[in-house]
């Protein structure tokens, strides 16, 4: 039993492929329950409920209607989302900056159910175009992997953005080698949830993908431009006062922190004080930082790097929640593509279907319940299979070239 757990003998292709299926239909329905139950048809709500996707929305209402500066006036922005779900909704907080505007304000031109479903049929598209051209993996098994992560359901039911990340990471590294300065300009494009960019720079630099590095420059910069000439300064200004004040809203507990993926909402979840639990994120993160900058300076093969960078982002900043474990199947799909190249790691195959569940049960009962940080301990565990394939890979590679010496 142990042998075949820490082999992977356990998980065949027949039964890797049974089991995703499984697990897809199975959050599917926990997706219909969410959906009924948020609409007051299983049990009657005391209040109405809505997705974040209404935030977004009512953010990109006040810019088409010429007031950008208002959704950072969050009485004015609370304002905007009840008038387009229903009175009574509790405020959904919106910390983005303005380059988001662009795309928000872009589907507030559509009313708001069409604007919704469009919103999640693109994103979602765009993360299984990325996820299958990096698994190369063709039939149902591909698809069934794609959409097994928890993490894909989270945000179809909260209506959130993390497939547009996950697609502009993975598309940008494959075709960092290749198309570099193609894959800067998606690189770029993370600035609308600029501390996931937060890696980025230190993975190019580290590489010397200069060109790429330059394009992700003209990204950033140009997104910048055109949302200061289409929003004005002033809204820039309320964004940074507003991010500047922002640390209360997940300090003490205003966003569920079992819903969150970070070592600091880790640290939170359990009763670590506050600057206990920034003195571990920091320390995380430089690890992380350092672990991504020596993995692209030794140039270890694309998927090693790829997984490498994608694992390290979720805990390398203060703030992830479980939707954005989308970006954490990116890696998982990276490292089963390593992992096909040059055999697996002892129990990887057993921790990495631990992984990609984790989104499932860590929130409850785990995190409300039990108070154990399943989402901080997974995105951990990720990266450290990512960096032992590093490990393995740059000293098989060392080995070579002393046997030819």
């Amino acid at each position: 039993m142990i042998g075949g757990l820490r082999t992977g003998a356990w998980l065949t292709r027949d039964r890797a492929t049974s089991y995703a299926g499984i697990l897809v239909g199975l959050e599917i329905l926990l997706l219909i329950f969410l959906i009924l139950g948020t609409n007051g048809l299983i049990v009657e709500l005391s209040a109405p409920v809505t997705t974040t996707f209404a935030s977004f929305y009512a953010a990109g209402l006040l810019a088409v209607e010429g007031v950008p500066q208002l959704v950072y006036d969050q009485a004015a922005h609370l304002d905007a989302i009840r008038r387009v779900t229903a009175p009574g909704i509790d405020y959904i907080y919106y910390y983005y900056p303005p380059v988001f505007l662009l795309i928000c304000a872009a589907f507030a031109v559509l009313p708001y159910l069409p604007a919704f479903y469009l919103f999640q049929a693109v994103t979602l598209a765009a993360y299984l175009v990325v996820g299958r051209a990096i698994l190369r993996e063709k039939g149902a098994m591909g698809w069934l992997l794609l959409l097994a992560s928890p993490a894909v359901y989270w945000t179809l039911g909260l209506g959130q953005n993390a497939f547009l990340t996950a697609a502009a990471f993975g598309g940008a590294l494959l075709l960092v080698d290749k198309r570099p300065f193609l894959a800067g300009l998606l690189f770029g494009l993370v600035c609308y949830k600029p501390h996931f960019g937060l890696l980025i720079p230190v993975a190019l630099a580290a590489g010397g993908h200069w060109r790429a590095f330059g394009g992700a420059a003209v990204s950033v910069l140009g997104l910048i431009a055109l949302s200061l000439l289409l929003f004005g300064w002033q809204t820039w200004n309320d964004y940074l006062v507003l991010f500047l004040g922002a640390s209360g809203s997940y300090e003490h507990g205003d966003i569920d922190l079992a819903a969150f993926i970070t070592p600091f909402g880790g640290a939170r979840l359990i009763g670590i004080p506050v600057p206990v639990a920034y003195g571990l994120q920091v320390t995380v993160t430089v690890a992380a930082a350092v672990a991504v900058g020596w993995v692209w300076r030794r140039k270890a093969s694309l998927p090693i790097r790829a997984a490498v960078l994608c694992a390290a982002v979720p805990v390398a900043v203060h703030v992830a929640l479980l939707y954005d474990m989308v970006l954490s199947a990116i890696a998982f799909f990276w490292l089963i593509r390593a992992s096909r190249q040059t055999g697996w790691l002892p129990w990887e195959k057993t921790l990495l279907a631990l992984v990609l569940i984790t989104p499932l049960v860590s929130r409850f009962p785990f995190g409300m319940a039990w108070h154990v940080p399943l989402g901080p301990l997974a995105a951990l565990t990720l990266l450290t299979l990512a960096v032992l394939h590093a490990r393995r890979e740059l000293m098989g590679r060392r080995a070579e070239i002393a046997g030819r010496a």
